[in-house]
């Protein structure tokens, strides 16, 4: 019997994860025809066909599951093993899946963490909190960002090598452009501005219709803010740059994280009574398959400007 080379398993779990040998065959860079090469020596080497094949498509049978549990903890480990040796000087593609809100939060701090890995690339991958920690869970990623309550959630069902570091706090604000009605006579060097909740009413909002961290369709409940009784929704959008298009061009208020709206210079309302609404971030990983590097990362993220 033939025996498996760590490349062929490579393309195996990439096959498992895409839908046909073509989009394979572009995550990997190289031709359709390789990669069906590599699956059929895989499977002569394992004795047995791991996929069904329905057309185009490649559809994972018992025994192709069963090797696929095998194949994500081997890989992890000679990835690790290889950085662990290379140290500075290995090619390190590293992968972070969550919220794009999330990835925005943190893309600048991930990015000086590895300024130590010349050789390094680093591959944000937007994804809801629980399909993070699934692909963290499949090998997909290397760490996932999430929320405290994401994790919270999960209850009991997390693995024991999973670790997971605090990456601070994050505010939500009720914001404003500097052309809304409510900015008039504000200094342009002024951060915020009080107001009651009866002048903050008066104005049209915009939100998001799902959660932009879970996914979850929450109608006029989606951007968190507490108390949306009488509050007048007029723009809705799932993607925070047009929520964020509205609140500038002054036609709207939004519910935006602290950053978004420090890094587009928005005017911070500061709503009497208002109860605070926050998010503890947190990188997880798990620490029986990470290499030091991500160690390193995680140990600089903790310090790193947000």
């Amino acid at each position: 019997m033939m025996s498996m080379s760590l490349a062929d398993l490579r393309v195996f779990c990439s096959a498992a994860r895409q839908p046909t040998l073509g989009a394979a065959a572009l995550e990997l860079h190289v031709t359709p025809s390789a990669v069906s090469k590599a699956l059929r020596r895989l499977e002569g080497a394992v004795g047995a066909p791991l996929f069904d094949r329905a057309g185009k498509q490649l559809l994972l049978n018992d025994s192709g599951r069963l090797l696929l549990a095998r194949a994500r903890p081997l890989l992890a480990l000679a990835e690790q093993a290889r950085h662990d040796v290379t140290g500075a000087r290995g090619a390190i593609d590293a992968r972070i899946a969550g919220p794009a809100l999330l990835l925005w939060r943190h893309a600048a701090a991930l990015a000086s963490a590895l300024d130590a890995y010349p050789q390094a690339s680093l591959r944000l991958q937007p994804a809801f909190e629980d399909a993070a920690l699934a692909a963290l869970a499949r090998g997909d990623c290397h760490a996932a960002l999430v929320t405290q309550e994401a994790i919270a959630q999960r209850g009991g069902d997390w693995p024991a090598s999973w670790q997971c570091k605090a990456l601070g706090s994050m505010r939500m604000r009720l914001a404003a452009g500097r052309s809304h009605a409510l900015a008039h006579g504000v200094p342009a060097a002024a951060a915020c501005v009080p107001c009651s909740l009866d002048e903050v009413l008066r104005h049209a909002f915009a939100s998001p219709t799902h959660s932009l961290l879970c996914g979850e369709e929450r109608g006029r409940h989606a951007d968190g803010w507490r108390g949306t009784a009488g509050r007048t929704i007029r723009y809705w959008s799932d993607d925070v740059q047009l929520l964020l298009a509205y609140v500038q061009s002054g036609r709207a208020l939004a519910y935006l994280p602290d950053f978004a709206v420090r890094a587009h210079d928005l005017l911070g309302v500061e709503v009497a009574d208002a109860v605070d609404c926050s998010e503890q971030v947190l990188l997880v990983w798990d620490g029986a398959l990470a290499g030091q590097w991500l160690h390193a990362v995680a140990e600089q993220l903790l310090i790193a400007p947000i």
